[in-house]
């Protein structure tokens, strides 16, 4: 087990120190010509800034975090599981960064233990994960970490500035895993320094804003958890292929259905008409293939053939697998 390395006596946010850092700027070596007056040095080449080095200048998106179903579900799922007598839990936030957003796509936890006057937070478990986690998502980097509450504490200020270290700017994602007022608030900060130059200088966490974008696999499983709402025991039961099928052909015809209500409206008169929402559905229109009805079952019905022939052959593969490891513990 890695051992906890503690962090120092916590302080109040005014009285954090802040810290930036600094690069030395390479030495070129000149090069002297025979004969002639050795040239001038060149021009000191500035260091290749690191990936994470995205964050220092100004924010990108607008300072918009763009979240991922899957980090909040691993969030809660680390606070579920958390030590007995765990006020909350931490962890750090990874994902990617370019000109144009931040994406939070995964995260871990971090051990830690927290007291009154102090805090622990076992740095070399959090420098093995990410080394891990490299070798499967080279691409993601460390953006910041995050911590159940809906609150900053001191200790925040301590394990905020060891992320400093790891990546520049970092963020500060806080999850309310209390529901206070029947919500799990879901906020991001980052941090900048405030106070009077050569005197006691602090930290400032400034909000930002957090939209919730997903992939279509992670689509699947959100509106799957959605179902649990309606269900009394709060637990819903995997969906077949076909079931799926099913219901998104039924969504199809109700979003039709109320799409030619809304036209036969417009021309009734029962509805003014919306310019935006025309150019919407003719855009709409013009994106549909146009297909006779015969060559569309056809393809439907291959398609369907297609998918039962998939389904047969994964539950044969599934029967002998099982078939194997029963004759194997024989």
């Amino acid at each position: 087990m890695a051992a906890t390395a503690p962090a120092p006596a916590p302080a109040p946010p005014a009285a954090a120190p802040a810290q930036s850092p600094t690069a030395a700027p390479a030495t070129p070596a000149g090069n002297a010509a025979p004969a002639a007056a050795p040239p001038p040095p060149a021009a000191p080449a500035p260091p290749a800034p690191p990936l994470s080095a995205a964050l220092s200048g100004p924010f990108p998106g607008g300072r918009v975090v763009r979240l991922h179903p899957v980090v909040l579900a691993s969030i809660v799922d680390s606070f579920e599981r958390r030590n007995e007598g765990a006020a909350r839990v931490i962890g750090t936030l990874l994902g990617t960064v370019d000109k144009h957003s931040v994406e939070v796509t995964n995260c871990f936890s971090v051990p830690h233990n927290e007291s009154e006057d102090e805090v622990a937070v076992d740095m070399e478990f959090a420098k093995n994960m990410y080394e891990l986690h490299k070798k499967v998502s080279p691409s993601e980097i460390i953006l910041g970490w995050y911590a159940t509450g809906h609150d900053i504490t001191e200790h925040s200020v301590l394990i905020h500035e060891y992320y400093s270290r790891e990546a520049h700017n970092p963020i500060h994602l806080t999850v309310d895993t209390s529901l206070q007022n029947s919500r799990m608030s879901i906020k991001a900060y980052v941090s900048a320094p405030m106070g009077v130059p050569g005197k006691t200088m602090g930290v400032m966490f400034t909000p930002l804003t957090v939209k919730y974008v997903y992939y279509d696999t992670e689509r699947i499983g959100v509106d799957l958890i959605m179902k649990t709402c309606f269900s009394p025991n709060r637990v819903i039961g995997l969906s077949s292929d076909l079931q799926q099928v099913g219901a998104a052909s039924a969504r199809i015809q109700d979003t039709l259905t109320m799409v030619l209500q809304y036209a036969e409206d417009v021309l009734s008169g029962k509805v003014a008409a919306d310019n935006t929402v025309g150019r919407f559905l003719m855009d709409l229109i013009n994106q549909v293939p146009k297909i006779s009805p015969e060559d569309f079952e056809t393809m439907l019905n291959s398609n369907i053939n297609d998918l039962l022939m998939v389904t047969y052959l994964a539950n044969l593969t599934q029967s002998q697998i099982a078939l194997n490891e029963k004759l194997l513990s024989l």
